[in-house]
Formats: structure tokens, sequence, C-alpha cells
């Protein structure tokens, strides 16, 4: 259920994106891809270890570096685990076409889950503290900032 969006938009015979599983444990690894993608346009995909999958925001701003900013960030559909390690070119024609890198990885530590909020502190190469994310009443926008 977690993965069928994600598994229904992509052809794997022709992507190196992995199909991937649920898993049932979650080590609480984070990744921040850095997304070249044709439509969308650069923005960074904020990717958090929860329940067995990566629960997934695009941020076509970025994620905060400082206190004070708040940026945009859509919920995406839920991608599978094995998407920490992903990098490389999505082809031509495909959902989400384009560059991807690695922006920063590595573990966080959630501090607070509500069905509008979460708080979380990151502990990357590039980004560390503690950053929250506020859902808007509508759709799945929320509004990203780091709070410490």
């Amino acid at each position: 259920m977690y993965l069928k969006k994600y598994q229904q938009k992509r052809k794997f015979e022709e992507t190196l994106q992995p199909k991937g599983k649920v898993l049932k444990i979650s080590k609480n690894r984070f990744v921040i891809h850095n997304h070249f993608a044709e439509r969308a346009g650069h923005h960074h995909d904020l990717r958090l270890e929860m329940e067995g999958v990566l629960k997934s925001w695009a941020a076509p701003k970025g994620i905060p570096e400082k206190k004070g900013i708040k940026h945009l960030a859509i919920q995406t559909e839920d991608h599978p685990v094995d998407y920490i390690n992903f990098k490389g070119e999505i082809p031509k024609g495909l959902y989400g076409t384009g560059t991807v890198k690695i922006f920063d990885k590595g573990k966080y530590k959630l501090k607070e889950k509500g069905k509008d909020r979460i708080i979380f502190e990151l502990k990357g190469k590039k980004l560390n503290g503690d950053y929250c994310l506020i859902k808007f009443k509508k759709n799945k926008q929320w509004l990203i900032f780091k709070i410490k």
C-alpha cells in the first residue's frame, strides 16, 4: 500500500530507480536529493525513513540552512528505503526525468510527530539541527523551517 503510487508512476524496465519494498524496521536515516528535473526544475527532495519507507517532500527552494527562513515542501509519494542511495539519471520521458544527486544524508532523531506537524533533528554532513514540518490545511503542502 505504501509504495503503490511510487511503483505505478515508474517503468522499472527503463530506469535504475529501485522498485523496493516496505521494511519492518527503521534506522532513522534521511537523504536530501538534489533533483534537476526536466518539468519541475531544480529542487531538493527531503526523505525521512519512517514506517518502513522514505516519507518524501519536494522543496522547490531547498531545505533552509538557517533559522528564520521558511520554505514550501510538497509531500510526494512514499519512496522505498533503497532510494536512500539512489543517484543518477532518470531517462527522458519517465516520471521525474532528470539528474538526481545526493546533497546530504545521515541520521535523524524524531522529536515529535502528529498529523500536521513533524519535528526532527538532522545529523548530516551538511545540515544539522532541529527542523519542523507544518502541514497547511489543504493539499499536501507543508512549511519547512529550521528551529534550532
